[in-house]
């Protein structure tokens, strides 16, 4: 049975007297000590001496190097995953080190001898912020990987609560649960998005539909961006009912004329080599490689050309038209 927690089930006091440890200082790391700090914790701020350091410091944090984290009584690591093995962390026995995604402790990158737990915002990191000062959060993903101390859930569910993350409810899941479902979301389910989305541009070309009224479509106007708020809001039943019986009719008629492509194989190849540690181990060896394949995607996918029709797209049609 799957356990959903609400604020109320954590304990007020479970961070009293206790040093937390914020490691990074980028989108996760200081909507994450600006959180924890507003919410009346003790919070330093560990990262290299570089502008993220200035930046914490502008902020009105203390700051020290990373090995400096070691003494704190809750670390809280939020770095990229692939850069969390290579830190120098040396937590105390009786201290709890807690991550934002489970991906290092599924993998068995991360495994020190503390209690260890997962905090994972189901929000992006800039959002972790915003949602805290409207007063709303966001839905989490908690976990216990480890308890020495006989503290960690407490613990765990204290942060959670802290930044934001228990007033929307949270979901209990292990660390290996956590980062399968959240890889697989990028590997297997936004690739075939993307496939599917470039298929419609190729038909629609076709059709002699110009390039921007597609994008507008898809995009700009934002009513694919307000339906999903409607699903999100009142569920995928429920609001159908905003959509006229043509498109009711059209939507619900021709769905099964997708059945004959069978997704799910390949989308099981794809989460085997997640599940498996393959993905990592990959993801291991990209990063001892100098990320070259990485930059080379990127290359591709963020090529100058399509960044400038993108920028000058939105100044003619959308939110941020230019008005003349």
């Amino acid at each position: 049975m799957t356990v959903i927690i609400s604020e109320s089930e954590a304990q007020g006091d479970a961070l009293t007297g206790q040093r937390v440890a914020v490691i990074g200082y980028g989108n996760q790391g200081r909507s994450w000590a600006l959180n924890l700090r507003d919410s009346g914790n003790d919070v330093a701020v560990c990262v290299r001496a570089d502008p993220s350091r200035d930046a914490a410091e502008a902020d009105g944090f203390d700051t020290c190097d990373l090995e400096g984290a070691n003494e704190a009584d809750v670390l809280c690591v939020l770095v990229p995953d692939d850069v969390i093995p290579t830190l120098p962390l040396k937590p105390r026995p009786d201290a709890a080190v807690i991550v934002a995604s489970g991906y290092t402790l599924a993998f068995g990158r991360l495994d020190p001898p503390c209690d260890v737990g997962m905090v994972a915002p189901r929000m992006l990191g800039p959002e972790v912020r915003r949602c805290y000062l409207e007063g709303i959060g966001f839905i989490t993903a908690v976990g216990v990987h480890r308890d020495v101390t006989g503290t960690a859930r407490a613990r765990v569910l204290a942060v959670a609560k802290a930044i934001g993350g228990l007033r929307q409810g949270a979901i209990e899941l292990t660390p290996k649960q956590e980062a399968v479902l959240d890889l697989a979301v990028e590997q297997a389910l936004a690739p075939a998005l993307r496939r599917v989305s470039e298929s419609f541009v190729q038909v629609m070309l076709e059709q002699g539909v110009p390039i921007e009224a597609i994008v507008t479509e898809l995009v700009l106007s934002g009513e694919v961006e307000r339906t999903y708020r409607l699903v999100r809001l009142e569920g995928g039943a429920a609001q159908m009912t905003y959509h006229s019986p043509t498109s009711q009719y059209g939507q619900l008629s021709r769905s099964g004329r997708y059945d004959h492509l069978d997704l799910a194989v390949t989308m099981r190849q794809l989460v085997d080599d997640i599940a498996s540690g393959r993905f990592a181990d990959e993801w291991d060896a990209e990063r001892d490689a100098g990320y070259v394949h990485l930059e080379a995607l990127r290359a591709t996918a963020m090529a100058p050309e399509i960044l400038a029709f993108e920028e000058e797209l939105r100044t003619k049609l959308g939110e941020r038209a230019v008005r003349t």
